[in-house]
């Protein structure tokens, strides 16, 4: 607004006059003032009641710990789909497109809860192929 650059509050609409600009730009800088106030005046009771505030653990150490969560969640999701991917290959379904086509027809989602492309079925088959390899080295 102080370069004068014209610009629509989509709340507002086109009618908006600078005038309301300035009350709404206004009244958004002071509700973020009091977010930040109640913010530092709740970690500050936390704190003075003894509570530890933050991660305990090393930010390396967390980041480890939530990569392991989520290579094992995916590697389930994997094991569960490998009878899957199976028949749909015996089906006749050899390319990428074909599998995601495939699993999008049965509605079975990606572990997000997404529909399959050609991406997610290359890292999906990845995964199994390596899952399948650690199965066959522990026999």
């Amino acid at each position: 607004m102080a370069q004068r650059v014209p610009f629509i509050v989509a709340e507002l609409g086109r009618d908006a006059d600078p005038f309301m600009l300035h009350l709404y730009a206004a009244l958004a800088e002071k509700e973020r003032r009091l977010i930040a106030e109640r913010t530092k005046a709740a970690l500050a009771v936390r704190k003075a009641t003894g509570m530890k505030l933050g991660n305990p653990r090393n930010i390396s150490e967390a980041g480890r710990l939530g990569r392991h969560a989520l290579v094992a969640s995916a590697d389930a999701h994997a094991q569960t789909l490998l009878p899957i991917l199976r028949a749909i290959r015996c089906e006749g379904a050899i390319s990428l497109s074909a599998i995601a086509t495939a699993l999008n027809n049965r509605k079975i989602p990606t572990p997000r809860g997404a529909r399959w492309h050609v991406s997610s079925v290359m890292n999906l088959l990845v995964r199994a192929q390596k899952l399948e390899a650690v199965r066959y080295r522990s026999l």
